[in-house]
């Protein structure tokens, strides 16, 4: 299995979200955070899965909630870098690199 290395951008991401989620309806948060964790689980087990969508880096969605976690793979591991609603502005984590 491929290591996984969240920057420290995408877990500002993770919390933004989080606290924006739990603060529409309690708990809602912590299902972001499981939705999240599947989407890792599965990118780790096989990064070649997800197709590049600029320069390199590569992106999965979520199942539930439109969120897309961006990162690259280099040897055994994954750098996740953006984990940005789908609606976002490219330009945010194109800048991430």
């Amino acid at each position: 299995m491929y290591e996984l290395i969240i920057k420290p951008f995408a877990e500002e991401d993770i919390k933004d979200a989080a606290n924006w989620y739990n603060g529409k309806r309690e708990g809602l948060g912590n299902e972001f955070l499981l939705a999240l964790e599947a989407t890792i689980n599965a990118i780790q087990r096989n990064p070649n899965n997800y197709q590049v969508v600029y320069k390199g880096l590569k992106r999965a969605l979520t199942v539930r909630f439109p969120y897309g976690i961006f990162f690259t793979v280099e040897k055994d591991t994954i750098y996740v870098l953006a984990i940005m609603h789908t609606s976002r502005s490219p330009k945010i984590w194109k800048k991430r690199k």
